[in-house]
């Protein structure tokens, strides 16, 4: 039989699903470090998490969490990288990848890729920012 899926809001859900959420968030950010723990920290049986949790993932807020990719030309000097990853971290974005390729001929090009997440800047203001930013020659984007 064929797998179906369905989108619903979390105060729908049993709380049985949001124990094994949390109990899989312990786990992975390395909080508890074991089954046990983590099933104990949410007052959640071990044989329950084991039943659900290949059942239930969270899914990404696309409207808040949307992943947005920058293609960015750089001058080839000591600081620019750093100079342009602070505007990412001022904006309060969440750097996902950075790949940079072998300077040439003086520039670079940098690919970025960022969860927007609760930033209050949307990617055509870390844009204007980008291109500010000294050293930065010409910035691309793609959403998703």
């Amino acid at each position: 039989m064929k797998s179906k899926y369905y989108i619903i809001e979390e105060s729908a859900l049993p709380e049985i699903f949001e124990k094994v959420l949390k109990a899989k968030e312990l786990l992975e950010t390395g909080e508890a470090k074991t089954v046990a723990q983590a099933a104990e920290s949410v007052n959640l049986s071990r044989s329950a998490f084991y039943k659900y949790r290949d059942l239930i993932q969270p899914l990404i807020n696309f409207k808040t969490e949307s992943v947005v990719t920058f293609h960015v030309t750089l001058h080839d000097r000591p600081g620019v990288l750093s100079k342009l990853l602070s505007v990412f971290q001022e904006s309060g974005t969440n750097i996902l990848t950075i790949n940079q390729s072998i300077p040439l001929n003086g520039t670079a090009l940098v690919t970025i890729s960022v969860m927007m997440g609760d930033s209050d800047t949307g990617p055509e203001n870390l844009i204007d920012k980008m291109e500010q930013s000294e050293g930065v020659i010409k910035v691309d984007f793609m959403a998703g």
